[in-house]
C-alpha cells in the first residue's frame, strides 16, 4: 500500500515526550508513515527511539536544525501526499481512550484538504493535554497591522461544543499542522532563518501568497503538553520570541505600519521586558531581550 499521510516530529533531548507522542499513534496503519527527526539530542535518542518503534522512520541530524530546518529534514525523507506536522509534546489521545466524544479519524483533516483545490493547510482543534483539558486553538484572528498581535480562538476556554464547525483561519498553529505536499513545492518549504517561534505563522504566509487557504477543522483533537522543551519563560524562549517577532515584521509587516511596528515592539514592549526583569531580578531574562532586539537589527 501506499504512503497517503506522513506525520512528521522533531525531537531535541525529549525521548519521553516523543516517546509518549509516539504511543498514541496509529503504527498499525500501512498507509501511514512516522518520521522522527532528532535535531542533535546530547544522546542518540534516535537508536533508541528506533529499537523501541520499528514500524518509525528515524532520522538523526549531527547539528541541531531548529524547528524549521528539522521539519524540512523530515519534508524531503516524507513518502506523503500529505504531510501532518506535530509536536512532540502532543499526543492523539488522553489515557486509554483512543476516541473520545467530538472527535473522528484523523483522515478527516485529509478530507478537509480534498474537499477543495483552495484549501492548502488545515489544523485540528487542539486542547491542551493537563486538568479538563481546555483548548488552546480553535483558529486565530487576524494581526493587528501595528502591534502584530493576535490570539487564539477559544484559548483557555472549556471544550463544550463551541467550536465544532470548521473555517478558515489566517494562520495555521505549529503544534499540529497538515499541508498537502503540492503546497510546500509551490509556496516553499519551512523558513529557517528563525530557527525556534514563528516560523509557522511565516510559511503560513507564504501559503497564503501563495492562493491556498489555510482552514481549522474540529473533526479531530489534539492535546498538548505546552513549552515542554524550552520553558515557559526561559533565556533561550526570551531571545528568539524577541528576535523573531521582529524578524517577521522585516518579512511580513504592512508597509504603511512597518516603521510603528518596529517602535511598538523595541520600546514598548521591549523596554516593558527589559524594565519588568530586571525589577525581578531575572538579568539572564533582560539579557536575553536585549540580545534579541540586538540579533534583529543586525539581521
Amino acid at each position: 500500500m501506499s504512503i497517503v499521510l506522513s506525520i512528521i516530529t522533531i525531537n531535541y533531548n525529549g525521548l519521553k515526550d516523543t516517546s509518549e507522542l509516539i504511543e498514541t499513534l496509529p503504527l498499525d496503519d500501512a498507509s501511514i508513515e512516522v518520521i522522527v527527526v532528532d535535531n542533535a539530542s546530547k544522546e542518540d535518542e534516535a537508536s533508541i527511539l528506533l529499537q523501541r518503534y520499528p514500524q518509525i522512520k528515524v532520522i538523526r541530524s549531527n547539528t541541531n536544525l531548529g524547528f524549521a530546518g528539522g521539519n524540512n529534514l523530515g519534508i524531503k525523507a516524507a513518502q506523503g501526499k500529505y504531510l501532518f506536522f506535530v509536536n512532540n509534546d502532543t499526543v492523539f489521545y488522553r489515557g486509554e481512550k483512543r476516541v473520545e466524544s467530538g472527535e473522528r479519524n484523523l483522515y478527516s483533516l485529509v478530507e478537509r484538504l480534498k474537499s477543495s483545490e483552495k484549501i492548502g493547510m488545515v489544523c485540528p482543534k487542539i486542547r491542551f493535554a493537563w486538568g479538563d483539558a481546555p483548548i488552546q486553538f480553535a483558529g486565530y484572528t487576524p494581526l493587528s497591522r501595528i502591534t502584530m498581535r493576535n490570539r487564539a480562538i477559544g484559548f483557555g476556554e472549556p471544550d463544550d461544543g463551541q467550536y465544532n464547525d470548521a473555517y478558515p483561519t489566517p494562520y495555521a498553529h505549529g503544534a499540529a499542522m497538515m499541508v498537502k505536499r503540492e503546497v510546500v513545492e509551490k509556496a516553499g518549504l519551512m523558513p529557517e532563518n528563525y530557527f525556534l517561534y514563528y516560523e509557522e505563522l511565516d510559511w503560513s504566509m507564504m501559503i497564503r501568497r501563495a492562493g491556498y487557504e489555510i482552514w481549522y477543522d474540529p473533526s479531530f483533537t489534539i492535546y498538548h503538553k505546552e513549552s515542554q522543551t524550552t520553558g515557559q519563560n526561559s533565556p533561550l524562549r526570551t531571545y528568539y520570541i524577541t528576535r523573531n517577532r521582529l524578524l517577521f515584521v522585516s518579512r511580513n509587516g504592512f508597509a504603511p505600519y512597518k516603521f510603528l511596528s518596529y517602535l511598538y515592539l523595541i520600546f514598548l514592549v521591549g523596554g516593558r521586558d527589559v524594565i519588568k526583569h530586571t525589577l525581578h531580578g531575572k538579568l539572564s531574562l533582560t539579557k536575553a531581550v536585549i540580545k534579541g532586539i540586538h540579533h534583529s537589527i543586525k539581521i
